[in-house]
């Protein structure tokens, strides 16, 4: 029943994101003049549809993506006089680049607001301030300590599991992970904690025992904090929302980038039955099964299956919004492509003083369209097929 929800809502999240990008398109054209006759969600058939102003909206049968219709998107388009001035061919090359790329725009956007709730709303797994275990000797044989070896600081201090740090040396303890650091840099030096035990507030002084790790002497106390989810101030989590986002954009890059040389294998996998690379390509019936095993995974907790489906939705809008972006027909990144050129040809023209030539024609461009829609349509069937017969098994 979980694995359904996780299903349903990986359905709902990629219809909302198709919307939002569509949406882009719609805001910018309708600010910039152009005329927008249809914006829908899916394909085929109409299902339900109203009209509002000079745009009709609705639903139509194939849940498969979604359109927004500006008038002129080809310079062959047969325009009524009362659309001509409107058509988007005739924007400048700069509010058709904007147009274009808003719809890319609006998914990132959209994976910063899903990351900057995970810091601030749900949180992340990071250690709590809370005791959860206190070592009796750095070292154990048979759960037991060596002869002779001396009994570890925080142990002798008297500190117990599900004490709570507040402070070291006065300072409050904002983020353990990083308020940790007083302790590894104090070896031999005594260090203040501020802690609440049963709703008392008690002040015990450690000093850090010595220790070399990884060739440096640093100090331990001999204690491990319980694992819990963090939420960070608004501030903490913009500025995490934007390194990960960061990170994920890199990250897309280069998967994008590594796609052709996966293909080979990703066949081999499909026919050969040969397991499935986590790391390799993955279809949307294979981030469906993902999610489906986030929310459906028993051994999590709720806060935290919740944020692992939303590095899901991030991660896949910031890959959506980067993969629109080639400058492929008939992707939006194809249609930029072919604005910038127009841009360049118009400028040529200026500086020979010479009339600007018409914009390039769209539809003597199908050839290629049709190649690339090809190759697309014959990944995603192949990503269909692997998906469904052998599914990757996530590590999640």
């Amino acid at each position: 029943m979980l694995a359904i929800i996780g299903v349903l809502a990986f359905v709902v999240a990629l219809l909302l994101s198709v919307m939002l990008h569509e949406l882009g398109h719609f805001l910018f054209a309708k600010h910039y003049g152009m005329k927008v006759t249809e914006f829908f969600l899916g394909f085929g058939k109409r299902l339900w549809s109203f009209t509002r102003g000079e745009t009709e909206f609705g639903v139509k049968a194939i849940p498969a993506g979604g359109y927004c219709r500006i008038v002129g998107m080809s310079s062959r388009e047969e325009l009524t006089a009362e659309d001509s001035d409107r058509a988007f061919y005739k924007a400048s090359v700069g509010k058709r680049i904007v147009v274009l790329g808003a719809g890319s725009a609006l998914h990132f956007v959209l994976a910063f607001v899903l990351l900057f709730t995970l810091f601030s709303v749900v949180g992340t797994a990071a250690l709590t301030t809370t005791v959860d275990q206190v070592a009796t000797c750095y070292t154990t044989v048979n759960g037991k300590c060596q002869a002779n070896e001396a009994i570890l600081p925080a142990k002798a201090a008297g500190i117990l599991a599900g004490d709570r740090f507040t402070a070291i040396n006065g300072t409050p303890i904002k983020n353990w992970s990083k308020d940790v650091l007083v302790i590894r840099k104090s070896p031999g030096v005594p260090v203040n904690f501020t802690l609440v035990r049963d709703g008392q507030t008690l002040t015990i002084s450690v000093t850090p025992t010595p220790e070399v790790v990884n060739g440096k002497t640093v100090g331990i106390i001999g204690v491990i904090n319980k694992l819990g989810m963090l939420r960070q101030n608004p501030i903490d989590s913009t500025v995490h929302s934007w390194q990960l986002g960061r990170d994920l954009f890199t990250s897309s890059v280069s998967s994008l980038i590594s796609l052709p040389a996966k293909i080979p294998a990703l066949i081999s996998q499909t026919f050969g039955g040969k397991p499935r690379d986590p790391q390799g390509l993955v279809g949307v019936v294979g981030v469906a099964q993902a999610s489906a095993q986030t929310v459906g995974d028993n051994k999590l907790a709720w806060n935290e299956r919740i944020a692992q489906f939303i590095m899901i939705i991030a991660s896949l809008n910031i890959f959506v919004g980067i993969f629109n972006l080639l400058p492929l027909l008939p992707l939006d990144g194809g249609h930029m492509a072919v604005a910038i050129a127009d841009g360049i040809r118009n400028l040529w023209a200026r500086l020979r003083r010479r009339q600007s030539p018409r914009p390039i024609d769209v539809e003597a461009l199908t050839p290629i369209t049709i190649v690339v829609f090809i190759f697309l349509a014959a990944l995603s069937l192949l990503l269909l097929g692997a998906d469904i017969f052998n599914p990757v098994h996530f590590n999640l």
